[in-house]
């Protein structure tokens, strides 16, 4: 394992330069983004920063994580999607993963397969950053910053490691979400088949995420497990694991069966209720899962099962702050056929709450400047200085109005 504690170190002196941000979350409804109450902070972190533990057992080693890990078929590496710490840590482990492994393919959840071919050409080397991004439509499909995941591009690329679209189409999931799996067209389900059922915990682990949002005019906490606007979400978000199993199990099949990584939000894997489940029924039961832990949260999280392993993330270091510093929305969006942002779900106490936007509402204006890219949405934030307010026209149902979210100033 020397040669993976090298790895380590060379990977971590390359990243230490990197400042990386995101200005507006991504247009995904990722389950791993709950919020911890300050109230489970504690005083002494379950997940020491820079230690691996095992949930339920306690201290294990990096290198008897890597050598555990190596040996399995596939291996999930969760994150939050806008944290460059997360995605520093997954650089580290699929650096050392790929020193035990070096036959592997990294899946993507950040890309819907209909963009592979971009894929293939980026491994390959045949298109610049900016070429794959473009070909790749990475302003529409994921929205968020891509320097965030571009070191895990070039790490690919540099090893000529597969990279494979795990993602469907957001319209796909949409529609699934509004109308339920049964009501689309075999055709139009992008070759996804019908999703395992839900254990009883995981339906447990999404209502309370599905209720911390209004949902058609129902209060926050009044959602019931039988609601069948829940059960709808329930089948879309189960969609979204069956499609990224489906692609990870078709990888295995390439030659010389490689260990197959899959990057995606943590709320795919904890507890082996998503991703692990959907794979578990397509007959890959051997299946690692390994999470970020982020420095104060609550340890009554840190239960057995929750993972194979958790690694400690400090949560503010020098990029973290500048990152966290930046002005940020706090919504995410999808770009609506018609023109205009949706807003798939406002984050609670963000200061587009604060301004009154809510879930359904379509941005068309954002300072005076018709919405009609998503970059003009990150962009504008991105702009926003402290202190400032930012106009923000919307179309509520068949009524128009105006809201205006104000950044506050920079606390000294």
């Amino acid at each position: 394992m020397k040669i993976i504690r090298n790895a380590r170190r060379a990977f971590q002196g390359a990243l230490s330069a990197m400042m990386l941000f995101a200005v507006v979350t991504p247009m995904n409804i990722a389950l791993a983004e709950t919020k911890v109450d300050n109230k489970e902070k504690e005083s002494v972190d379950c997940v020491p920063v820079g230690n691996w533990i095992v949930p339920g057992a306690g201290k294990i080693t990096e290198a008897d994580v890597i050598a555990k890990a190596s040996r399995r078929t596939a291996v999930l590496l969760g994150e939050m999607h806008d944290n460059a710490e997360h995605h520093r840590w997954q650089l580290q482990t699929l650096a050392a993963l790929h020193m035990a492994r070096p036959e592997m393919v990294i899946g993507f959840e950040m890309f819907p397969r209909r963009v592979q071919k971009a894929l293939d050409q980026w491994v390959a080397g045949d298109l610049t950053e900016a070429q794959f991004l473009a070909a790749a439509d990475w302003g529409t499909v994921w929205s968020t910053d891509a320097n965030l995941y571009l070191p895990l591009f070039h790490f690919a690329r540099m090893n000529r490691i597969p990279m494979v679209a795990l993602n469907i189409d957001t319209q796909l999931r949409r529609t699934v979400a509004s109308k339920g799996f049964a009501a689309v067209a075999e055709k139009e389900r992008e070759g996804v088949t019908a999703p395992a059922a839900p254990s009883a915990a995981y339906l447990g682990y999404l209502l309370p995420i599905y209720g911390e949002h209004d949902r058609g005019g129902k209060k926050r906490g009044d959602t019931k497990p039988d609601d069948p606007g829940f059960l709808r979400f329930v089948e879309s978000q189960q969609l979204w694991d069956r499609a990224m199993a489906q692609a990870m199990h078709a990888a295995l099949e390439r030659p010389g069966r490689p260990l197959v990584v899959g990057i995606m939000g943590s709320g795919h894997i904890r507890h082996g209720y998503g991703v692990p489940h959907q794979l578990k029924d397509l007959g890959v039961a051997d299946v690692g899962t390994l999470l970020p832990w982020n420095s104060g949260t609550g340890c009554s999280q840190m239960v057995a099962g929750i993972a194979d392993a958790v690694f400690g993330i400090a949560s503010l270091s020098p990029s973290t702050q500048e990152f966290s510093s930046r002005p940020r929305l706090g919504i995410r969006f999808e770009m609506a056929q018609d023109g205009g942002a949706r807003v798939l779900q406002v984050e609670k106490g963000s200061i587009a709450e604060a301004a009154g936007l809510r879930d359904a509402d379509i941005i068309v204006e954002a300072a005076g400047i018709p919405v009609k890219r998503t970059e003009d949405i990150v962009e504008t934030v991105k702009r926003q200085a402290p202190g400032t307010w930012l106009p923000l026209t919307l179309k509520r149902g068949s009524d128009s109005s105006e809201i205006v979210a104000k950044f506050p100033a920079v606390r000294k």
